[in-house]
């Protein structure tokens, strides 16, 4: 491989330090509460998967680390990389760190290459911005990379312009470009979005190996469950600009302890249930970030709503060694099942707000919140 001269690492096993991040936006209409106190860390080699529908505020965690909000994006919090503070530095300051340090993955690669210059060229301005090499060894070094993640006869295709690729094609070349100066963290945003399964896997694949390659630890952003369960190490689930919880693979998948990640699981399809196995839909929408409700933001979905979920919003709290929960009613959900919770299993319905369900837990919830009034 292509030698690339990168600064010494840090002795440290956590690369990133997300605490208390808050990220709002003012509108005419007011202050949208993009994102709500996120924490989170990584370790080198690490891959953290953050899953929630749209609006819950991924996307935007991971550009305010980046630098990449507009002006006008009121950011409160902290963000270290190697104990550095990442959020106040100025667009010259951050352009040091993005690509070198931080790279990030975008999740439409047509949009993000440039139409009128090969992709060969766009990889080896990556290695020459950061790097002081010479035009035939960073050209060296993008073949080798276009090699890394897949592409096959990567001498030519090096060649081509981003329209003559296929998307799942593309997607592989912003992978290689954002490994292109070895960095210690990746963030890949929804990489898998618009693609059918077969490019997903060979994508997904391109990304394992990329990270493999660098070392690099990986955030992964995406809506799809089973994507995070095959590459995960840890995840955290994101509601309305918040993390609701939070654990490893086996936490969130076999033992999850909010009603939103529970109903999360419920609503895809699993091989190892019968044919005869209902889905268990989350009904309703996400709440306004402009206007949340009061207490629990999850409160006007959740059949297990109680009047305690409307008087305050649960804290992140730990409910086992790692795992972290933001319920009134955690206690209750150690080996519950989405069809526990929720007994709608029609997508027809429509309605703002759900009733309680008519189930033996939620029952069991009612009854302790009446013998703790």
């Amino acid at each position: 491989m292509t030698s690339i001269s990168l600064d010494p690492p840090v002795a440290t096993d956590t690369v990133l330090e997300v605490s208390d991040l808050s990220v709002a936006f003012p509108t005419e209409d007011g202050l949208v509460k993009a994102v709500r106190g996120v924490s989170y860390s990584l370790k080198r080699g690490e891959t953290l998967g953050i899953v929630g529908e749209s609006g819950s505020g991924k996307s935007v965690t991971s550009l305010a680390l980046m630098g990449l909000l507009p002006r006008s994006a009121r950011i409160t919090g902290s963000a270290k990389f190697r104990g550095e503070e990442l959020l106040g530095k100025n667009d010259r300051e951050m352009s040091a760190v993005r690509g070198k340090h931080l790279a990030m993955i975008f999740q439409d690669p047509l949009t993000s290459l440039n139409p009128v210059y090969p992709i060969g060229k766009q990889i080896a301005e990556a290695v020459l911005v950061h790097n002081e090499v010479s035009k035939r060894t960073a050209w060296d070094r993008a073949v080798e990379l276009l090699r890394v993640v897949g592409i096959p006869h990567a001498e030519q295709r090096v060649h081509n312009y981003p329209h003559e690729m296929s998307g799942g094609m593309r997607q592989r070349v912003v992978i290689a470009i954002a490994m292109a100066n070895n960095p210690e963290v990746m963030i890949a945003d929804e990489p898998t979005t618009a693609l059918d399964v077969t490019v997903q896997a060979q994508v997904l694949e391109a990304l394992e190996a990329a990270r493999t390659e660098i070392g690099a630890a990986l955030v992964l952003i995406t809506h799809d469950l089973g994507v995070i369960a095959g590459h995960a190490d840890r995840i955290c689930v994101m509601y309305a600009g918040k993390l609701v919880e939070s654990g490893t693979v086996d936490d969130i998948f076999y033992r999850p302890r909010m009603p939103y990640a529970l109903g999360l699981l419920g609503s895809l399809p699993r091989v190892d249930e019968g044919r005869d196995a209902r889905l268990t839909p989350i009904v309703g929408t996400p709440p306004s970030l402009l206007n949340l409700p009061p207490g629990c933001p999850f409160r006007p979905r959740c059949p297990l709503a109680q009047e305690v979920c409307d008087e305050s919003e649960p804290p992140l709290a730990q409910v086992e060694h790692g795992h972290l929960a933001a319920c009134h009613f955690s206690d209750q959900l150690g080996s519950a099942s989405a069809a526990d919770v929720f007994t709608v299993t029609s997508i027809d319905v429509d309605t703002d707000e759900v009733d309680v369900a008519s189930t033996s837990l939620a029952t069991d919830v009612a009854d302790v919140t009446e013998e703790g009034a």
